[in-house]
């Protein structure tokens, strides 16, 4: 065996020996279930008036919000996701079947269940809601800045 095809084998047996040096985990944690919280939370929860108004469209517009909150909010807890994928489920049985009043029922089954709420808009004077562009408040009722 010659140098070169010694040092090949050397270099393959290590990059065999050394673990995966990447290992996602799904970047699970409370920072991104509090942000998935917000960000689709705050979508669903802007549909009460068109849940009200019986607008099927503005909710099937919103599938995604649904979808994304639910993942996001329960990476982990099975029992939970599962939950809110029926409400999810029997939201959009109420629109395939145009029963505004299934739709109200099994919107705020979803809301209470999940507790969803509109986000307060925060007052700059009180405080301060983001520091960055890169913050998911950005654009939305809680982005304040304060500035003396």
């Amino acid at each position: 065996m010659d140098r070169r095809a010694a040092m090949g084998a050397i270099a393959a047996a290590g990059l065999v020996a050394i673990p995966s040096m990447a290992s996602a985990d799904g970047a699970i944690s409370a920072a991104t279930v509090q942000r998935a919280k917000f960000t689709y939370g705050s979508r669903i929860a802007a549909l009460k008036s068109a849940v009200a108004a019986g607008d099927f469209a503005a909710v099937a517009d919103e599938k995604n919000a649904f979808i994304l909150f639910n993942s996001g909010v329960y990476p982990k807890d099975k029992s939970k996701k599962a939950k809110a994928i029926e409400g999810t489920n029997a939201i959009f049985a109420a629109i395939r079947s145009k029963d505004k009043a299934a739709l109200k029922s099994a919107y705020d089954s979803y809301v209470a269940s999940n507790d969803i709420k509109d986000p307060a808009p925060l007052d700059a004077n009180r405080g301060q809601g983001y520091s960055s562009d890169y913050d998911y408040r950005v654009r939305t009722k809680q982005a304040a800045i304060y500035v003396r």
